[in-house]
């Protein structure tokens, strides 16, 4: 199941405009880092919070890869046994939103 989210889960946020994935090529872990073009990850996590959709934001202890990758943070999603296809896509679509939200600001 958590193989099958994470294929998803690639697919769906690949195509979100401006959303740059870091981690290895597929078969991976369903756990997601990112970064959303002009949005801090920080407010990327609260816009999703406001969403319902829990995300992490900050350095995930890993400052000197953040640092190799010339990145301040990364905004971090983990999916679980729990997780489903709808919410990762209720992820995308948060996602959609809050790149509009910031670009038009």
């Amino acid at each position: 199941h958590e193989e099958a989210l994470a294929a998803h889960a690639l697919r769906v946020l690949s195509a979100v405009p401006g959303l740059r994935l870091f981690g290895p090529p597929p078969p991976r872990a369903p756990v997601f880092a990112f970064t959303l073009d002009g949005v801090h990850p920080h407010d990327v996590a609260t816009f999703c919070d406001q969403d319902g959709i829990a995300i992490r934001a900050g350095h995930h202890c890993a400052q000197p890869l953040h640092a190799h990758l010339g990145v301040s943070a990364t905004a971090r999603a983990s999916l679980a046994a729990y997780n489903t296809r709808a919410e990762i896509d209720a992820l995308a679509d948060s996602l959609r939103r809050c790149a509009r939200f910031f670009r038009s600001a």
